[in-house]
């Protein structure tokens, strides 16, 4: 245990490593609070409360008198399940980052079209203040953060941004590895500028279309590079 992490942080850690791992198949009870508590080397009230948390965003199912079940998150889960995936990021499946960019795929160009509806001037200042940007993998992250974090603000619909919120550690570490790709950085740019474009005439089309396309080519330069470093 890192001697800056909580006990019970700790114990919400090991447990949501174990459930991913299939240690704790859904449907079935966790052991006793006696037994889980030797094995993960907590105090019972911290286990207690790491179960509590995790009873909260959906992980498990606590019933007074009964013990204490793991739940289908990939069928019942919420939000809350989805924020502690990416906090955990190091024990997700291979999968889950092409899924999410599905995701984003199918977001991102509703809320940029929005964007550019209500606040075409706002981003004309924000693309036009931060570019061109310096041609680093940290620099591109960065930005690539802010400005989609400044675009589900300027759709006017805060849900958008609730989302991409629960996603910010993740998306910057996946981000800084993805930027490490000079083609990544090259598709980025050229998206930037177009989005620029599309600020400066209101053209909402446009934006939805150039949207799209990064996304969609994020998804396939994600493959590639998942691709040659499992080699």
């Amino acid at each position: 245990m890192s001697e800056l992490q909580r006990p019970a942080s700790y114990c919400e850690a090991q447990l949501i490593k174990r459930i991913i791992g299939g240690n704790y198949a859904a449907g079935t009870s966790l052991p006793s609070e006696r037994e889980l508590a030797a094995q993960l080397g907590v105090t019972r009230p911290t286990l207690r409360e790491a179960i509590q948390r995790l009873a909260r965003d959906g992980w498990l199912v606590v019933q007074q008198g009964k013990p204490t079940m793991v739940c289908n998150i990939w069928h019942d889960g919420g939000l809350g399940v989805l924020r502690s995936l990416v906090q955990h990021s190091a024990e997700l499946p291979a999968q889950i980052v092409p899924q999410l960019l599905a995701v984003r795929l199918d977001l991102a160009p509703s809320y940029t079209a929005m964007a550019i509806e209500h606040h075409a001037e706002q981003l004309v200042g924000l693309l036009q203040t931060a570019l061109p940007l310096a041609d680093t993998a940290a620099a591109y992250a960065a930005f690539d953060w802010q400005l989609q974090h400044q675009l589900t603000i300027a759709s006017t619909n805060p849900i958008y941004t609730l989302i991409l919120n629960g996603f910010r550690g993740f998306y910057s570490m996946m981000a800084l590895n993805y930027f490490e790709l000079a083609q990544a950085r090259q598709q980025s740019a050229s998206f930037y500028q177009t989005l620029l474009q599309a600020a400066k005439t209101h053209d909402v089309a446009l934006a939805r279309q150039a949207s799209q396309a990064a996304m969609q080519q994020s998804i396939e330069l994600w493959q590639e590079f998942s691709t040659n470093t499992n080699q």
